[in-house]
């Protein structure tokens, strides 16, 4: 059973990073407040069984990707409920998953941009997704992405090249 004073300071040394992970994941404030929450809770009933054999960080890193990953699932079984019941003549995913951005700090005439580039992230496949955001929005050397995806560091450099490229592509085509 972890010690009170050892979740603080777990909690106070990594809050930032995961609230910004799951922000950057998730794109709306709420969800990224709910999934930090997520991820504190399982990080708290895992404490006692951690076993140090990836540094802290990295631990808790692969706990919150786990936890933003299933409230991505959740939102498509969700939509997918919504538009079975309505019909695909009634409903609009694209509508639906833009009205949900609300990421702050984003000024006002760039939310659409960002929006868009946000749409273009969250079609990639789940694993590219996370290789990017991962070394762009959170800064991570590749060594550290390969570490918290278990992955080598060549997948994880094909990965974010698959992903730029394709990032690229959609890029150019919607601007043509």
């Amino acid at each position: 059973m972890p010690q009170p004073d050892e979740f603080k300071q777990v909690y106070a040394r990594h809050v930032r990073m995961v609230y910004n992970l799951c922000l950057n994941f998730l794109q709306n404030t709420e969800d990224a407040q709910e999934a930090t929450q997520d991820v504190f809770l399982k990080v708290n009933d895992g404490l006692g069984t951690y076993r140090g054999e990836a540094a802290m960080r990295t631990w808790i890193y692969r706990i919150t990707i786990n936890c933003c990953l299933d409230v991505v699932k959740a939102r498509k079984r969700k939509k997918r409920s919504l538009f079975s019941l309505f019909g695909p003549e009634d409903g609009d995913a694209e509508k639906l998953s833009a009205s949900g951005f609300d990421h702050p700090g984003v000024q006002l005439e760039m939310r659409e941009a960002t929006e868009r580039v946000f749409d273009l992230i969250n079609a990639l496949p789940e694993k590219q997704k996370t290789a990017l955001l991962l070394k762009t929005m959170e800064g991570l050397p590749q060594t550290e992405i390969a570490g918290i995806m278990d992955l080598s560091e060549k997948a994880v450099e094909s990965l974010l090249s698959r992903a730029r490229d394709t990032l690229r592509r959609k890029l150019d085509t919607s601007e043509g």
